[in-house]
């Protein structure tokens, strides 16, 4: 099955791939995740004039989705860019300068440093400038492989004089950080196009206890079709688990856990149905980076000794529950009532009794409240 998806994968963005390899720069490919994006190997990479290495892993490949990790070396510069697809940027290290502009337009600048959360315009020109004496890592989503599928023509993606306005107006004032924050009944929300330190950023006043105790996510809204969110919730705790489409990739940024990623075919008890051998077991820290494929529940906990936060990308500026199930039934809720969450009672016992048994081995107080298991079965129609 894996394997046929591959050759329709290789068939289906066939463009994208003949770019890649093209591009000179070594293909990182892992199944689930990567422990430490910035120890992947790097190499130059002459079109943009610095470091760099893509990074495949099975979620996004289905999503078409592409993630490369760059380094630009101490007191030195990217090659200005521009291109028809979107791209969001998390800076690992360093610091520096992004200068934007349209052609024939004013150059507008903006700093960044490590934390700092921004997106690229489409088809604007842009360029990062190393502002330290250290090198600078940051790591870029792009849906490269989409725009090359559409359009199967790589000079008309880098070289398009068309101006998008609607997305990127010119004004000065485009990468200050918003003020626009407001909330609904479960999120908040953060209009912005640049974020200094998504690591420290306020992540909102727990508004989101369907997911996970006391719990917190904010949406940030920026101009690009890459939907960002963070995600916090405190030590001692899980989330409940849940899966959605492909697409969604995770970035640990504070505290250290692990993931727990199966496919929702062994159903919702996979260790008690004896298919605990299925569940694959993914550490995180900072500079973690995974992506569900879909149809795979994921399980995020938290092990470490301070609150926990990720930083996701989605498809899109919506919850992924929106984007790829609504009218389908599924909605936010538990899946015995057609939702893609299980909750606490209905989950594995063995999920709850490992993390408790890890937690305290750290000294770390286990704060999930008690839960009296539904015993009533449960089995997905496929």
């Amino acid at each position: 099955m894996r394997e046929m998806r591959a050759d329709q994968d290789g068939r289906r963005f066939k463009v994208y791939k003949e770019w890649m390899e093209k591009e000179g720069i070594p293909v990182y490919e892992a199944f689930a995740g990567v422990e430490d994006v910035t120890e992947v190997p790097r190499r130059s990479w002459a079109r943009t004039g610095g470091l760099g290495t893509f990074i495949e892993l099975e979620g996004l490949k289905e999503a078409g989705v592409l993630v490369y990790i760059a380094e630009i070396p101490a007191g030195g510069a990217l090659e200005p860019e521009k291109h028809l697809y979107d791209e969001f940027i998390y800076v690992l290290r360093g610091r520096g300068l992004a200068e934007v502009w349209q052609e024939e337009d004013a150059k507008h600048s903006f700093e960044w440093g490590e934390g700092s959360i921004f997106a690229m315009p489409l088809n604007v020109s842009h360029r990062l400038v190393n502002g330290g004496r250290e090198p600078v890592i940051f790591l870029a989503r792009i849906t490269a492989p989409i725009a090359m599928e559409a359009f199967r023509n790589t000079e008309f993606i880098f070289n398009c004089d068309y101006k998008f306005t609607d997305r990127y107006s010119g004004k000065a004032d485009f990468y200050l950080v918003g003020e626009k924050r407001y909330k609904d009944e479960r999120n908040n929300y953060w209009e912005t196009n640049f974020v200094p330190d998504a690591r420290t950023a306020f992540a909102g006043d727990g508004l989101s206890p369907w997911k996970v105790e006391g719990g917190s996510l904010t949406y940030f809204p920026t101009s690009s079709m890459v939907g960002v969110h963070t995600s916090e919730w405190p030590p001692g705790i899980y989330h409940k688990a849940h899966f959605h489409g492909a697409g969604a990739m995770i970035m640990g940024l504070r505290s250290e856990g692990y993931v727990l990623i199966w496919h929702r075919y062994y159903g919702i008890h996979p260790y008690q149905d004896g298919h605990g051998d299925q569940v694959l077991k993914v550490p995180w820290k900072l500079g973690t980076v995974y992506s569900p494929p879909n149809d795979w529940f994921h399980q995020h906990f938290n092990t470490g000794k301070e609150p926990a936060r990720h930083l996701a990308h989605t498809y899109r500026q919506l919850p992924l529950w929106q984007l790829v199930y609504e009218g389908e039934g599924s909605g936010r809720g538990d899946v015995r009532q057609g939702g893609h969450l299980i909750e606490y009672e209905d989950e594995d016992p063995e999920i709850r009794r490992s993390f408790k048994e890890e937690v305290e081995q750290k000294g770390i107080e286990f704060a999930m409240k008690p839960v009296v298991y539904n015993t009533e079965p449960f089995k997905f129609s496929f």
